[in-house]
């Protein structure tokens, strides 16, 4: 989008905040680069130039904006729509594969040399695969710094950097002012060890009712909860441990993480964002839905739907097979099991475990109270993904993990779509087999989901609407 120059004028001449994250706008004058939606005043047409991310601007030299702190915009929702290389790099980015296994590490993942990598990366987004994860870095600095009482040094390297050296000078360049003069101004508080609370920004609207809704009624016990106004479960990450409190505002989604180990913050964001489908671009979705005359009264009642989707791929697959021909209930009591008899412990008040992962999943023969045909079906797919036959990851080709799911006896196409729905953030999955979708097509009438390409899956949220469940309402709520 940043090579149409004149429609990113009219977004910053009208500060259009639907646009925040789909491009950047820098000012040669003065050495800034702002979200579109920036307060000041705008500048001269000569003075600017547009970047498609934040670290395409850090590469060319500008400073993050101190008015509009564009690094903190919500995210592009392109690369949740795509499933090209750039796409699933920058989802792996995101999620940290840089950081803990660096470029070659995520061209492995990806299968392409690392030079290919840095070429495609370079080239449609300003900078290579190092300088979008210090960009990440960088934010997360940011939240470290103004949000906790970490000594600076524990600072720097909890947000992926190297030594404290580039920690300051990444800081300097970014924010142009030092890391010190940033914790003075924003003079933190002392939240217990190991809290941090961040705002989660998103396009609006957002409609949050089916979004917590769905996560609620399907919770698994044990692993996630309702409490207090807020979406509270546990988090495998790849340091440690965590619990995230998920708490919707009008402005924004008030985050609260619990963490073992600080290095695993911004891979924890990045998955409670994914969690929420925060990146969307809700104005594009229920404009291309609502051309369909059977589907506008349902976007026009409730704009903004999101897809509740997931923060443990593995997670997620092994449940849409529990829940496989079973109630939403009864889901939910074998997923149980398997957490009290196999996952880890953890401390909290009423959390009390995390999920299984793969490799204990394949010691549940004696815990899966289900028929044979199932509990074999359990068995394969965690073997599948514990030997890395299976690739279900933020940054894996939808296509080929589609068919690597189908390819496993005992798995059919509900399943396949609810993953690749869920799991994969694929916003054009669709289920045109599940009972409430077939009962909401019926109620319809003759209808063209061919037409709702490619958001199907925000049609799906819809037409669950039209359905009396408790995933379509706000926990606690009548609505």
């Amino acid at each position: 989008m940043h090579q149409d120059v004149e429609q990113c004028l009219r977004a910053v001449q009208a500060k259009d905040a639907r646009f925040d994250g789909w491009f950047f706008t820098a000012v040669r004058t003065t050495g800034i680069y702002c979200r579109p939606s920036c307060p000041a005043v705008p500048p001269k047409v000569k003075n600017i130039e547009f970047h498609p991310t934040a670290a395409s601007a850090q590469a060319a030299g500008f400073r993050a904006c101190k008015r509009c702190r564009p690094d903190a915009s919500p995210g592009s929702p392109e690369w949740d729509v795509r499933g090209d290389l750039v796409a699933r790099a920058v989802r792996h980015i995101s999620d940290g594969v840089v950081d803990r296994e660096g470029v070659p590490g995520l061209a492995r993942r990806l299968g392409y040399s690392r030079r290919q990598l840095e070429r495609s990366l370079l080239a449609e987004l300003g900078a290579g695969p190092l300088g979008v994860a210090r960009a990440q870095r960088a934010q997360t600095a940011r939240l470290l710094i103004e949000t906790t009482g970490l000594a600076l040094a524990d600072v720097a390297f909890a947000s992926g950097f190297g030594s404290v050296r580039q920690f300051n000078d990444t800081v300097r360049e970014v924010f142009a002012t030092t890391p010190k003069e940033l914790r003075a101004k924003a003079k933190p508080g002392t939240p217990a060890k190991g809290t941090v609370t961040v705002r989660l920004p998103f396009r609006r609207p957002l409609f949050p009712d089916n979004l917590f809704g769905h996560l609620v009624a399907t919770a698994v016990p044990g692993v996630e909860e309702w409490r207090d106004g807020a979406y509270r479960r546990t988090l495998r990450l790849p340091h440690g441990h965590g619990v995230v409190a998920l708490a919707p505002t009008p402005e924004y989604i008030s985050c609260t993480l619990r963490l073992q180990d600080m290095r695993d913050l911004s891979a924890a964001i990045a998955r409670c964002r994914r969690l929420l489908d925060l990146d969307a671009d809700p104005v594009a979705i229920d404009a291309q839905l609502s051309e369909d005359p059977q589907l506008e009264p349902l976007v026009r009642k409730a704009p903004g739907r999101r897809v509740p989707r997931t923060v443990d791929a593995h997670e997620l697959a092994v449940r849409a097979v529990l829940g496989q021909q079973v109630s939403t209930a009864a889901g939910r009591t074998l997923a149980g099991r398997l957490v009290t008899a196999l996952g880890d412990p953890v401390e909290d008040d009423t959390l009390t475990h995390l999920f299984p992962t793969a490799e204990q999943l394949l010691d549940a023969g004696d815990h899966l109270a289900m028929p044979q045909s199932r509990r074999d079906t359990v068995l394969r797919l965690a073997a599948a993904l514990a030997s890395g036959d299976l690739d279900l990851d933020p940054g894996a080709d939808r296509g080929e993990a589609r068919a690597q799911l189908a390819a496993l006896k005992g798995i059919g196409p509900w399943t396949v779509e609810t993953v690749a729905m869920r799991a994969l953030g694929d916003p054009d999955a669709f289920l045109p087999t599940d009972l409430g979708i077939t009962q909401a097509l019926k109620a319809l009438g003759p209808v063209e989901p061919d037409r709702w390409r490619p958001w199907r899956a925000y049609a799906v949220q819809h037409l669950w609407a039209l359905g009396d469940h408790p995933i379509n309402r706000m926990p606690g709520g009548t609505s």
